[in-house]
């Protein structure tokens, strides 16, 4: 086969599913304007996540939100504290996974109801809370990178 008559082919082979690949780019990038809005409510000015926005988005207590994060209620109620590297990188987990699950959640509750509650089957049906809790927060992420691009659970 000459040089010329594989692009061709390879061009033929692909234009069919290129209006779905668009529609993916499309839904995605709505998807990321709409996911702005929640990330901007959970965090401050300087860029961290603020607990008591994060509770009362969620409508929990900031105790509450200590028990899920598996973290002392001094270190989400107390200012040093929330600021501290090891409290905001749990805080900033928790929110990019119910950022990313919200899409098909419906609401920030009901995506915070599946991060406490949903069991994963690729992680012998831990939920995604058990996981953060054992710093494994990053293996949620790519999981569910991996069921947006259509891959199984």
């Amino acid at each position: 086969m000459r040089e010329r008559d594989f692009g061709r082919s390879a061009n033929l082979a692909f234009a069919g599913p290129m209006p779905h690949i668009l529609s993916l780019i499309r839904a995605d990038y709505e998807a990321a304007v709409y996911d702005l809005a929640f990330l901007a409510n959970t965090s401050t000015d300087d860029g961290l996540i603020a607990a008591d926005q994060l509770s009362d988005l969620l409508h929990i207590t900031r105790a509450e939100l200590a028990i899920v994060l598996g973290l002392s209620r001094d270190s989400v109620s107390k200012a040093a504290r929330v600021r501290s590297p090891t409290t905001q990188a749990r805080l900033r987990d928790m929110v990019e996974i119910i950022n990313r699950v919200r899409g098909w959640a419906g609401s920030p509750q009901q995506a915070f109801a599946w991060y406490r509650s949903q069991p994963l089957p690729s992680f012998g049906d831990q939920t995604a809370e058990a996981l953060v809790k054992e710093g494994r927060a990053e293996a949620v992420k790519r999981h569910l990178d991996r069921i947006a691009v259509g891959g199984y659970a």
